[in-house]
């Protein structure tokens, strides 16, 4: 487990799946997730997505894995987060941020992200890699608020062109200076 002042990062069980399912069954939430993953179309296919992350959360080795992301002072499920292997290499880790869209601009993101990359450098893990599609501003700003540099554009992993940005170790807790252009359409929903 994992805490912030605000949110505490656990593994996800069975009993989260209809949390779950109110997180990347948005479509607005899973419209930014393609083609990594689409949107979950009903309880029964997020309990067989749970079910294995719960299963692969045994065999992945620290610090990557997944985790839910639970607000201390309601205990509702906020959003998710993960640290996984990135395509089609597995070299570079990735850590992505989905928070359920009734709690965007709640800083959710920025915050569980950060305390994420904490525990990733307090493993071993050198740098870490979020990826993002160019639209997607608010991706971009966890990103910042989490101390990552845009390092530009690729279409090396998931074969569609996104923004890369890198947190190296040394760089935690360095505000981030380097910005993506700003392509996307003022008032746009997006998440990391």
């Amino acid at each position: 487990m994992i805490r912030t002042a605000r949110v505490e990062l656990a593994p996800w069980t069975m009993s989260d799946a209809e949390a779950a399912l109110g997180i990347f069954g948005d479509g607005e939430v899973a419209r930014w997730l393609a083609p990594a993953m689409d949107q979950v179309p009903d309880l029964a296919a997020m309990a067989d997505l749970v079910s294995g992350w719960v299963a692969d959360g045994a065999a992945l080795e620290a610090p990557l894995g997944r985790w839910k992301v639970t607000d201390l002072a309601t205990g509702r499920v906020v959003g998710a987060v993960s640290l996984l292997p990135l395509p089609p290499d597995d070299i570079d880790s990735e850590i992505g941020v989905q928070i359920a869209r009734r709690w965007w601009g709640s800083g959710y993101a920025g915050e569980a992200g950060d305390a994420l990359a904490h525990y990733a450098f307090g493993a071993g893990a050198d740098e870490i890699f979020a990826v993002s599609r160019p639209a997607n501003r608010r991706a971009a700003a966890a990103a910042r608020r989490m101390g990552m540099d845009w390092v530009g554009q690729t279409e090396k992993y998931y074969d569609t062109r996104l923004d890369v940005f890198r947190l190296r170790r040394y760089d935690l807790d360095v505000p981030a200076v380097a910005a993506p252009p700003d392509t996307a359409q003022a008032g746009e929903p997006t998440d990391l």
